[in-house]
C-alpha cells in the first residue's frame, strides 16, 4: 500500500500502515485504508441503526429533537476528527471509535444498563464497554466469513475504554497480548483512543444541558447561579451579542464552551507531547500517562458541571420516575427470557450460555422494542404509563430560555 494514507500524520499517530491487524487476516481494501473500512462496516451495521431508538438522558418518546445514542454519537465523532486534524492524529480512526463506542448500550440509558447488570451480578456482570466490544467481535452477523466486524486492533483498542482486571484477564485468554493487555498492564491506548474520551465527556456536557433546559428540568438561572463555569460564558455571550435572547443565547454559549474545551484540549495536549519526541504509536502506550488530557483548571470546570449535572438533570424526580419504571421493563423481560427463553430468537434461545445470550438479545434492542416486547410478555404498557406521567413542560419564552421543541 502507498504511504499516502500517512501523510500529514504526526509520529506518534496511529497509522494503518503499521495497524496490528484484524483477528482474521483480510485482503486490503483498493480504495480505502483499514481505518476508513472500520468506519463504513460500523456505519452499516445493525447495531448502529439501533442506536437511533436508545436513550441518551430522555426515553426516545419524550420530544423529537432531544439526543439518543446516535445523534450522541454523531457529536463526538465530529468533536474528535476535528481535535485529531488540529493535532495530526488519524481522523479515520477517531472517528471509527467515535462512531461504536456505545454500540453495546441498552435501551433506556443507564437505567437499563444499572438493570441488566444487577440481573447479570451472578454470571458476569454487564458494562456497555464490554458489550460494544462484543457486538463489534461476535454478535453482528454480516460477513459469510468471521462472525462480527473483524475490526482492526486499534478501533477495538478504543471501544473498550473501560474493563474490570477480571474481565481483561478473560480477554487475554482469548486473545494474548489483545486488548485486555493495557488494563493488566496499566499502559495507556492510542492518542486517537484517548482523543475519543475526551471528546465524549465534551460533546455529552453541552448537550445534556441543551436537553436539560429544552425539557424544562433545567433553567438558565439555576445554571448562572449553580455552576460559575457556565455563567461566565453566558456573560460572554450578552457581552458579544447584548441583545440575544432565548434559543440563541443558550445555543451561543454553549458552543463558546464547546470551543473552549477543544482549544484547551489541543493546547495542553501539544504541551504535553512536544518534549517527550515520541516517535510511534507504541511508545504513546508505554508512556505511564494519559496524554490528551484537559488543562487543571478546565478539568475542575468539567466536573463541577458534571457534579451539576448529576444532582439536578440525571436526578431530577421526572427522570427517575421514568428510569424507575424503564429498569422494571429490563428485569421483567430478563426473567421471562429466561424462563422460556424460545420466545428470544432461535440464534438467541439456542446458545447453551443461557444467560448472557438472554443480556446480549436485551442489549441490542431499542427503547421502543424493549417496551413492546415486555407488553406482549406481560400485558401491561409500562412505556404509555410512563409517557401519561412524563409530559414536559414547555420552558417560559424569554432570554433565560430554549423555547420549546419547534423548528
Amino acid at each position: 500500500m502507498s504511504d499516502f494514507y500517512a501523510l500529514g500524520l504526526a509520529p506518534y499517530a496511529s497509522s494503518p500502515l503499521h495497524s496490528r491487524g484484524r483477528r482474521m487476516a483480510e485482503m486490503p481494501a483498493p480504495t480505502r485504508n483499514d481505518f476508513q473500512r472500520d468506519r463504513d462496516r460500523i456505519v452499516h451495521s445493525s447495531a448502529f441503526r439501533r442506536l437511533v431508538y436508545k436513550t441518551q438522558v430522555f426515553l426516545n418518546h419524550e420530544g423529537d429533537l432531544f439526543r439518543t445514542r446516535l445523534t450522541h454519537s454523531l457529536e463526538v465523532a465530529q468533536l474528535a476528527r476535528s481535535m485529531a486534524r488540529s493535532l495530526a492524529l488519524h481522523e479515520d480512526l477517531v472517528e471509527a471509535i467515535a462512531l461504536a463506542h456505545d454500540l453495546g448500550h441498552t435501551p433506556f440509558g443507564h437505567a437499563g444498563q444499572d438493570a441488566l447488570n444487577h440481573c447479570m451480578l451472578e454470571f458476569g456482570g454487564f458494562e456497555h464497554n464490554l458489550q460494544s466490544l462484543r457486538v463489534v467481535d461476535f454478535l453482528e452477523e454480516r460477513y459469510a466469513l468471521f462472525d462480527g466486524l473483524n475490526l482492526t486492533f486499534e478501533t477495538r483498542e478504543g471501544i473498550l475504554k473501560h474493563c474490570g482486571l477480571a474481565q481483561a484477564r478473560e480477554l487475554q485468554a482469548r486473545e494474548p497480548s489483545g486488548v485486555g493487555a493495557r488494563f493488566i498492564e496499566r499502559t495507556q491506548p492510542s492518542l486517537e483512543a484517548q482523543l475519543c474520551n475526551l471528546a465524549d465527556e465534551i460533546a455529552y456536557n453541552a448537550h445534556d444541558i441543551d436537553d436539560g433546559v429544552r425539557s424544562g428540568l433545567l433553567s438558565v438561572e439555576q445554571l448562572r447561579g449553580s455552576v460559575p463555569w457556565f455563567d461566565h460564558y453566558c456573560s460572554k455571550t450578552l457581552t458579544l451579542y447584548p441583545k440575544i435572547e432565548g434559543r440563541r443565547w443558550l445555543f451561543e454559549t454553549i458552543r463558546l464552551m464547546l470551543s473552549e474545551q477543544v482549544y484547551d484540549v489541543i493546547e495542553t495536549t501539544r504541551a504535553a507531547l512536544m518534549p517527550l519526541e515520541l516517535q510511534s504509536a507504541d511508545q504513546v502506550r508505554a508512556y505511564p500517562e494519559a496524554l490528551v488530557v484537559f488543562s487543571e483548571p478546565m478539568q475542575e470546570a468539567s466536573l463541577a458541571l458534571k457534579q451539576f449535572l448529576s444532582t439536578n438533570l440525571y436526578r431530577h424526580p421526572r427522570v427517575l420516575q421514568t428510569t424507575e419504571q424503564a429498569k422494571e421493563i429490563i428485569k421483567d423481560l430478563f426473567l421471562a427470557y429466561l424462563h422460556t427463553p424460545t420466545e428470544m430468537p432461535e440464534s438467541f434461545h439456542a446458545r447453551h450460555d443461557r444467560e448472557r445470550a438472554v443480556a446480549d438479545y436485551i442489549a441490542g434492542m431499542t427503547d421502543r422494542f424493549a417496551a413492546k416486547e415486555h407488553q406482549r410478555l406481560s400485558g401491561v404498557s409500562v412505556l404509555s404509563s410512563i409517557q401519561d406521567r412524563a409530559v414536559l413542560p414547555e420552558p417560559p419564552s424569554g432570554r433565560a430560555s430554549s423555547a420549546g421543541d419547534g423548528p
